[in-house]
């Protein structure tokens, strides 16, 4: 069970769509033709079902036993905590607009995403009693990958990025002259992804930015604003907001943080144990065995 919710798993629900639609057809009507050979629906169906349909049938099965041990368990999950859950996944994809846009290119709703949370939620407080981590595994997974944790030296910038060397220094002149940078990123700036937050690039660390823009960069003091620099995208100039160094991991900042890297992991692991035997518990009938 991964608390991530793997889009690409429309490809069964599609399925499912698929073949619910096809048995409402007559089985010898046409549903395409090639050169007047006729297609059938019973054609698309017995495909469908060979295709997915037994994956799409365990993932039907596994939903109903959760949904079935919610019940039996009394579990409920407010809309407070999947809505909490929910905003987890807009920052991951940029925002809620983005968020959307991928779910509508899936084919897939919020509604799907909230019933797939809800569910998760749900089989968390099942296997809660199931699941512990210990200080020793999180002080030992922490110095087994104490690397990641360490926090590399950063910078944060914004910047203007000009077509031409002209426009450029038509941009270190205004702002020579008290220009607001933000109202020059409007006027001036040819980096769309960055327009509307007042071509803020959130900090980055070394090996994230082109060369000369990131020499430029982290030779910078905070709040200095750079000459014109020239890269393969066109005349930056670059304003330092924010520095930080580099700095070692430090086991009390992160130890939440990898207790709940564990726990995830260990609810993954748990979930299958957990399904296999509710399995061996219900009676189930699958006819495409």
């Amino acid at each position: 069970m991964n608390k991530k919710i793997l889009l690409g798993g429309v490809v069964a629900v599609s399925a499912v769509l698929l073949i619910i639609l096809s048995l409402s057809m007559d089985p010898k009507e046409s549903v395409a033709s090639v050169n007047g050979e006729d297609i059938e629906k019973e054609e698309l169906y017995d495909t469908l079902v060979e295709q997915y349909g037994q994956e799409t049938l365990d993932t039907l099965i596994t939903n109903k036993i959760v949904e079935l041990e919610k019940e039996e368990n009394d579990i409920t999950v407010s809309q407070d905590a999947v809505d909490e859950e929910l905003a987890v996944y807009y920052e991951q994809y940029g925002g809620e607009e983005a968020f959307q846009s991928t779910l509508e290119a899936s084919g897939m709703t919020i509604a799907d995403v909230e019933k797939d949370i809800e569910d998760y939620l749900a089989v968390d407080q099942l296997l809660a009693e199931r699941i512990s981590v210990t200080d020793e595994e999180k002080e030992t997974y922490f110095e087994e990958n104490k690397e990641s944790y360490d926090q590399p030296e950063q910078v944060s910038a914004r910047h203007i990025l000009t077509e031409t060397e002209e426009e450029a220094e038509e941009v270190l002149t205004k702002l020579e002259d008290g220009e607001a940078f933000e109202d020059l990123v409007t006027g001036y700036s040819i980096d769309d992804t960055t327009v509307a937050s007042g071509g803020d690039l959130g900090a980055f660390s070394e090996g994230e930015m082109v060369e000369a823009f990131e020499e430029a960069a982290f030779s910078m003091e905070v709040g200095e604003v750079s000459d014109i620099v020239e890269t393969e995208y066109g005349y930056h100039i670059i304003e330092v907001t924010d520095h930080t160094e580099a700095q070692e991991a430090v086991y009390e900042e992160v130890e939440e943080e990898i207790g709940e890297t564990l726990y995830q992991s260990k609810v993954s692991e748990e979930y299958n144990l957990w399904m296999q035997e509710k399995m061996e518990e219900y009676d189930i009938d699958n006819s495409l065995d």
